[in-house]
């Protein structure tokens, strides 16, 4: 059976969603939504870069695409700076009987000990009204820190701490409003930036860590533990979203820790560069300019690294890429799932079917 789906947003993330959908052969393109006046009535293939047509018109008008009462909605568009605004839009999806795996906002991945109840409650009911589905992931927060370490803990005879960490360049990152104003790159380093404000990393990546406890039956203290490492501009750099005087804030390392009766279980850290070369001490990726590193502890021990890159070599561009496709190749089985918020413990195996080359 082919699915009917409507692209949300053409950005970083969406025109990799596009040529996504138009590869799975079990998927219609119906419609495609822009912020941008701009980019109202181009055709989407244009829009994704695909350099031919598909046949299907980018439109604005949210109403107008509601009304094509597709199976399922692929939403990409930046929450980090509306999160609250985009829940709301979200909710009218789903309430309209439409399915929608979305990258944001992150903590709906697992928002169980983050969200008020009230909140998880009008989502509930809105899958109910509905009878539609909505799922949150990508790759981090998503199948780099919920689906990959879960699976390598079925190898595990015990368990002392599960580790998941990003240790990434951002210099080739085009997100100026996340890197600027969320992360702090490039501020006096006696500003404090919106993600290291109390409380914001344990609400984007709490989730992360709840739901790895909640897969392993972990009851955790409260609150989750918030560490932060900020490290100042040895000398100018510059990056595509922006640029980094000597003296700001140029890299960036943070953890979100799970304890149990006061000792870390499930920890969440990031390792963020703006360079190659800062933070010599730091760890850095076996191949390439970034990767995600799980480590378990415990008896085995195991590490598993996983690493991407474009074809043009950027893991920035593939990081793109595989939350479009992550979120793409879950469509079906969102559409199958049971109504209202579905995480990465209620969905079966997530597979590329379809998307093998041909000749």
């Amino acid at each position: 059976m082919t699915l009917r789906v409507v692209e949300w947003s053409t950005g970083t993330v969406g025109r990799h969603a596009i040529a996504g959908i138009d590869a799975r052969p079990d998927l219609e393109l119906v419609g495609v939504w822009v912020s941008s006046p701009d980019k109202v009535g181009k055709d989407a293939g244009e829009l994704a870069g695909l350099g031919r047509d598909l046949g299907v018109v980018a439109t604005d008008d949210r109403d107008a695409l509601i009304a094509l009462r597709p199976d399922c909605i692929v939403h990409t568009a930046m929450t980090d700076d509306r999160v609250m605004e985009s829940i709301e839009d979200l909710i009218v999806f789903v309430e309209n009987g439409i399915n929608v795996v979305s990258s944001g906002p992150v903590v709906l991945q697992f928002p169980q000990g983050i969200l008020p109840d009230s909140l998880l409650e009008r989502i509930a009911a809105a899958g109910r009204t509905g009878g539609a589905s909505l799922h949150v992931n990508g790759i981090d927060p998503g199948f780099a820190n919920d689906v990959l370490p879960l699976s390598l803990t079925s190898l595990s005879q015990r368990i002392d701490e599960v580790r998941c960490q990003e240790i990434a360049d951002y210099s080739t990152y085009y997100q100026p409003v996340v890197m600027r104003d969320l992360f702090g790159f490039g501020q006096p380093m006696d500003t404090t930036p919106l993600l290291l404000s109390p409380g914001i990393l344990s609400m984007g990546w709490g989730s992360v860590v709840r739901q790895i406890a909640a897969g392993l039956g972990l009851s955790l203290d409260e609150p989750l533990v918030e560490r932060v490492e900020r490290v100042e501009a040895d000398r100018d750099y510059s990056t595509v979203s922006v640029e980094i005087p000597k003296g700001t804030m140029a890299a960036l390392r943070f953890e979100v820790a799970g304890q149990v009766d006061g000792v870390d279980r499930v920890v969440l850290e990031h390792y963020t560069r703006t360079h190659a070369d800062q933070c010599p001490d730091w760890p850095t990726p076996h191949e390439g300019d970034g990767c995600y590193r799980i480590a378990i502890s415990g008896e085995p021990e195991m590490t598993v690294e996983f690493g991407h890159h474009g074809e043009n070599g950027d893991h920035n561009v593939s990081g793109m890429i595989v939350t479009a496709m992550r979120l793409v190749n879950s469509v079906a089985a969102v559409v199958d799932a049971k109504p209202g918020l579905v995480t990465a413990l209620d969905l079966p195996l997530i597979t590329g079917r379809g998307l093998v080359a041909r000749g």
